[in-house]
């Protein structure tokens, strides 16, 4: 059913969701409310395009801004190196196994569904969603599609069937766990870069549309892309930039983020850093090619919602009205949750015959064989990594960062710090008591706390000690809450500080609470850098007591946390000392491999093309940074260097852990 909404009932359903997914974290209500300003003002843009000329204008604008915070689209458009290995004949239609290579042995592995009658056809461009076996997915669609007259490519996302990024032959299975952790390791690592790992999943597309074209059976003049969830992300993001579609149709996706920001945010490939801040939303894809015709798909039960999707539908439509065709974009609901029920693939049948056969076909779905995943694999194996030099995704951003990298000095890095908002004015924070801990303001509506350790008063001012709380404790590892109660036992006044946060969403392992990172990036703000500035908001409070000295103020954090702590010492030269412990030495090293640990929690977006971690540390000289046990990311400790210090173990004794961290806590107060 098509479905209609008047503005006044959505805008109920958008406040009215809006303050049910916002309430329980203030962090991310905070965070939405930068949101929602930058979504106004967007709107009230759009509202000021009134005529086609208007409209053309704003798509340029798009466009250049869509592509630049993508970090442009790989330009390569060399040979895609096509091979058929393999052929299922089915009931009146063929499936072709095939393998191509988007960039230099970046191989995408893809299923062609070829009618059995003879002449041209139009061609579908069919994109997975998020199932980890990638192409066979959409079968059900793409042989009925094959059986009404369409050549349908299905091919195999980044992460996803035959093209694993962390798989490993000794278990046969990925690393990272499936396909969306793995597009969160490379979303962080692309960040890192100054792009989003959206242009790779984009770029692949556009190449899959390359072989769909070339082939003989396809008309080339016909050609449309469907995709449901990651996959309808893909079909916005290629129905957007690729002029050769004539008929869109995403499902389970499209969506204003007027409700998106705080309730099902995208993974990584499907939202880019600064799309918000840029003054861009979802509506922006569809108008961008407008008159292209647009189907907007949604169901009933799906976390992407029809209200969030209505949104969109009717600003699309009206924008579509100012090039006559207004009729070019509709929106359907099937029911059930995210997903393609059948209601939803006989819209898309409907669709794509109105648009690609002048309407001539039958849009009810026939019965089909269905294929297992093994039947429909390109490669012996059923991953890409035994074909000659096949290449990882890590590998293409690590040799794009390095092409790009363009080292700048000291005064640079203060700009950038300054730009991301990690200095303070030095003004102490109104404290509240709060029980055993204290409150305090980091900047106006974030909140942050701490626990204060401090001995018995005597005269005369005191060193300080911040410690960046960490909840990491083990029979090896002190808590934070220990390491603290040494510190103020040795004399200091110390601040146990916890720096701003959200819950997590179900934290995965090795990506952590990765989406309060994302979200910040969406909307020009930084996590890393946030934190950075509440450590200094903990320095200006120690500074301004009457017990501190303020010329002896330190800093430790561990693990990830210490790239905060280096952030806000290379911002501020009042911390004297810095000691971080396990955390990992290099930045660019994550982009080594296809794995790492909580790298979302460092990331600010294209730091690596200009500075790493050495830097900040070369920077604070002639103050000292004392680093123990460095790590990779993957938390184990490594050789770095000479400038390290490292634990040792000797047997079953333990107490040589305390002496040691006992023996780091006088030389941080030195």
């Amino acid at each position: 059913m098509i479905l209609l909404m008047r503005r006044s009932f959505a805008t109920l359903l958008v406040c009215g969701a809006l303050s049910a997914q916002t309430a329980p974290d203030p962090l991310l209500r905070w965070m939405d409310g930068i949101a929602q300003g930058q979504l106004q003002a967007r709107e009230a843009k759009i509202a000021a395009v009134r005529t086609k000329a208007d409209a053309e204008s704003r798509k340029q604008f798009v466009r250049k801004t869509f592509l630049s915070i993508l970090g442009g689209l790989p330009d390569y458009s060399g040979p895609l190196n096509p091979r058929v290995t393999g052929r299922i004949q089915a009931k009146g239609y063929a499936i072709e196994k095939i393998v191509f290579e988007s960039l230099p042995h970046f191989y995408v592995t893809a299923n062609l569904y070829r009618p059995d009658s003879a002449g041209r056809h139009p061609g579908i461009l069919l994109q997975a969603g998020h199932t980890q076996e990638g192409k066979p997915e959409g079968q059900r669609l793409a042989a009925n599609l094959a059986l009404k007259g369409f050549v349908v490519l299905a091919f195999d996302p980044i992460g996803q069937g035959e093209r694993e990024q962390t798989w490993d032959a000794r278990v046969d299975r990925a690393l990272a766990g499936w396909s969306v952790p793995e597009h969160i390791q490379a979303g962080a690592q692309a960040i890192l870069a100054g792009e989003s790992s959206m242009r790779y999943f984009i770029h692949d597309a556009r190449r899959a549309l390359d072989y769909l074209a070339s082939r003989p059976e396809v008309d080339a003049e016909r050609l449309g892309a469907v995709g449901c969830s990651g996959g309808g992300a893909l079909t916005t993001f290629i129905g957007a930039l690729d002029p050769r579609l004539k008929a869109v149709a995403p499902g389970c996706f499209v969506n204003s983020y007027r409700l998106l920001y705080a309730g099902a945010n995208p993974d990584t490939e499907m939202t880019p850093p600064r799309l918000l801040a840029s003054g861009l939303d979802m509506a922006d894809y569809i108008e961008l090619s407008a008159p292209t015709p647009w189907l907007i798909l949604a169901t009933e039960g799906d976390y992407f919602t029809p209200p969030g999707a209505k949104l969109v539908y009717e600003e699309a439509r009206r924008w579509f009205a100012l090039y006559g065709a207004a009729d070019s974009v509709r929106m359907f609901v099937g029911p059930g949750p995210h997903g393609t029920p059948l209601e939803t693939r006989q819209a898309i049948y409907a669709w794509m015959i109105q648009h690609l056969k002048s309407g001539q076909g039958d849009a009810t779905e026939k019965p089909v064989h269905l294929y297992p995943n093994h039947e429909l694999l390109v490669t012996p194996s059923g991953h890409v990594d035994e074909l000659s030099g096949s290449r990882k995704l890590y590998e293409l951003i690590r040799d794009d960062l390095r092409a790009r990298h363009q080292p700048k000095g000291a005064p640079e890095l203060l700009a950038e710090l300054r730009q991301l908002g990690v200095p303070t004015n030095g003004d102490p924070p109104a404290v509240k008591p709060a029980g055993p801990r204290i409150r305090f303001e980091s900047e106006p509506g974030v909140e942050i706390s701490g626990a204060l350790y401090e001995r018995p008063p005597s005269p005369g001012r005191k060193p300080a000690v911040l410690v960046v709380a960490d909840k990491t404790s083990s029979y090896w590892i002190p808590s934070t809450r220990e390491l603290s109660q040494r510190f103020a036992k040795s004399g200091a006044v110390t601040l146990e500080l916890e720096v701003r946060d959200a819950p997590g969403e179900g934290e995965r392992p090795f990506i952590g609470n990765w989406q309060t990172n994302s979200r910040a990036n969406q909307i020009g703000r930084n996590l890393p850098a946030m934190r950075a500035h509440d450590i200094l908001r903990g320095v200006d409070l120690l500074a301004a007591r009457p017990d501190v000295d303020p010329s002896q103020i330190r800093v430790t954090a561990r693990g990830v946390k210490g790239v905060w702590a280096l952030l806000a010492a290379a911002a501020d030269p009042r911390i004297k000392k810095v000691w971080l412990d396990r955390t990992p030495h290099s930045l660019r090293a994550a982009l080594d491999h296809p794995m790492n640990t909580d790298l979302f929690e460092a990331v600010i977006p294209g730091f690596a093309l200009h500075w790493d971690l050495a830097d900040l540390v070369k920077f604070m000289s002639p103050r000292t940074v004392l680093w123990t046990d460095p790590t990779n990311w993957m938390t184990r400790p490594t050789p770095a260097g000479p400038s390290f210090r490292y634990r040792f173990l000797l047997g079953d004794d333990t107490d040589h852990h305390d002496e040691q961290d006992d023996a780091f806590i006088r030389e941080l107060l030195q």
